[in-house]
């Protein structure tokens, strides 16, 4: 990469810029606009937030990339709860996206959630950006929503294999993840404009977010 690369904490003085890189990288990807660096402002404030896996990623001294985790539920048919970790909004400035970033960030983020104790990620994202990175089908780990579906854009990684044990699991995402979306169009109106674009992108997301494996 040839740049001197720095992974830390995200400190409060880092959340303007933070917020400005994960709307850049949003902007127009998966709707006219995003919402995305809105939730990135609010969710540092809910109980499921874990400020320890909450990271920037730096190139050179600026700020290119962030993640952020809380944690979410898995609930076996047995009745056994099991807390786990989910991931977003994850970002990279796309000057600097299909460079290696993305991924250097996310694995260490899988090295310090393993030193923590935690065992098992579960996200909803693009298939194509997280395989690489060892997330596999909800249905192969039998890990499905609450109504029995499996969303073919729901993701698993077992940070320790064997883990989820072979059981049956229903998965219940953090409340954290349910912004008001009024509230998110005027916070994106309160900074410098940018245009919002229909793009062929976001019906590729439509079509996938709404697919399910049968």
């Amino acid at each position: 990469m040839g740049r001197n690369i720095v992974i830390r904490q995200e400190l409060e003085s880092d959340h303007r810029r933070v917020e400005e890189v994960i709307r850049q990288a949003f902007y127009n990807r998966y709707t006219p606009g995003c919402t995305e660096h809105y939730l990135a402002h609010v969710i540092r404030d809910h109980p499921d937030f874990l400020p320890e896996l909450d990271l920037v990623i730096e190139a050179d001294g600026r700020i290119i990339g962030n993640i952020m985790y809380t944690k979410s539920t898995l609930l076996s048919v047995m009745g056994e709860t099991r807390e786990i970790l989910t991931f977003g909004p994850v970002s990279i400035l796309p000057e600097y996206q299909r460079k290696g970033y993305g991924r250097q960030l996310m694995e260490e983020s899988f090295r310090r959630a393993v030193d923590l104790g935690h065992g098992v990620i579960v996200i909803v994202g693009d298939p194509n950006n997280y395989v690489g990175c060892g997330f596999q089908s909800c249905k192969k780990h039998q890990i499905s929503l609450e109504d029995g579906s499996y969303p073919a854009a729901m993701l698993v990684k077992e940070l320790n294999a064997g883990t989820l044990g072979g059981k049956k699991w229903i998965y219940y995402q953090s409340p954290a993840f349910e912004i008001d979306e009024e509230a998110a169009r005027v916070f994106d109106d309160s900074l410098p404009p940018m245009e919002k674009k229909w793009l062929p992108c976001q019906e590729t997301f439509e079509i996938l977010s709404h697919a399910v494996i049968l």
